[in-house]
């Protein structure tokens, strides 16, 4: 059984930051490729970003430059993070992690982010 909890959403100005973090636990494979997820209202869910166990990293064209993706990688867990910097009213989503590809049976709840003056 794997656990996903994902926090540090809220609601910011535009072109303020937020730092995301997921944290994934239990009965798991530590070298998973880990990604961050989003779904805005009444859009399908996207991908954002994906890191590999060694860092390497990719990023979607429309937050590249201003998202950065990173992971913390230990015995029985990871922590992962999305650094959003600039960020836009059109940021504004439920953001998620998962593997990459995303694993259906690992959506957690997710965390906020509202961009919004």
């Amino acid at each position: 059984q794997v656990q996903l909890v994902e926090s540090g959403g809220g609601l910011v100005q535009p072109g303020g930051s937020l730092r995301l973090s997921c944290v994934l636990s239990g009965n798991m494979f530590t070298g998973y490729v880990m990604g961050w997820y989003r779904q805005a209202p009444g859009k399908q869910r996207e991908w954002v970003a994906r890191i590999r166990f060694d860092g390497t990293s990719s990023i979607t064209d429309n937050v590249k430059g201003r998202f950065t993706i990173s992971r913390d990688n230990a015995e029985n867990s990871i922590t992962l993070f999305l650094q959003m910097n600039s960020l836009k009213p059109e940021d504004t989503a439920v953001y998620y992690c998962n593997r990459w590809p995303a694993d259906s049976n690992w959506w957690g709840h997710g965390t906020q982010v509202t961009v919004s003056s």
